[in-house]
């Protein structure tokens, strides 16, 4: 199980990285909502790695300079393979959302949403990327593992 959630944060990794790098390579077209996304993307999978490790979090939204953000897909990456290496996949946290409601779920839980939220936003930034005119990149996992 640990092995098949790391391939999962290696594709979240490489697709989070290809979208940094083909806003960068059209930012004169990219509109604000994307920006927005991106930020989000990257910093939701900060939130559920430090929500994990009891460690201060992103804000939602928060906007993070552009140059910094290959620097904290870098490190969300390296931090959630950590924590599935070093973690009790059952184990239960406790934890509050960014609205102060608490909630608990196991940590197998909190990783794979992240996956997965990571994979609907980059959908919708795709889609963000057709509308201004550039050519969206296929970030299917099964595209990833041809």
């Amino acid at each position: 199980m640990k092995e098949k959630l790391v391939d999962l944060f290696e594709y979240t990794y490489h697709f989070n990285k290809e979208m940094i790098k083909i806003i960068s390579e059209n930012l004169e077209k990219v509109d604000e909502k994307t920006m927005s996304l991106i930020n989000h993307t990257l910093n939701a999978q900060q939130i559920w790695n430090a929500r994990i490790l009891g460690e201060k979090t992103f804000e939602v939204w928060q906007i993070n300079p552009f140059e910094s953000l290959e620097g904290i897909n870098d490190q969300n990456f390296k931090t959630s393979v950590q924590i599935v290496g070093n973690s009790d996949l059952d184990q239960r946290i406790n934890y509050q959302n960014s609205r102060g409601t608490k909630f608990e779920n196991s940590i197998f839980e909190m990783l794979f949403h992240a996956v997965n939220h990571s994979t609907y936003h980059r959908g919708q930034i795709n889609s963000l990327l057709k509308q201004n005119g550039i050519e969206p990149i296929l970030t299917d996992y099964i595209f990833y593992k041809r």
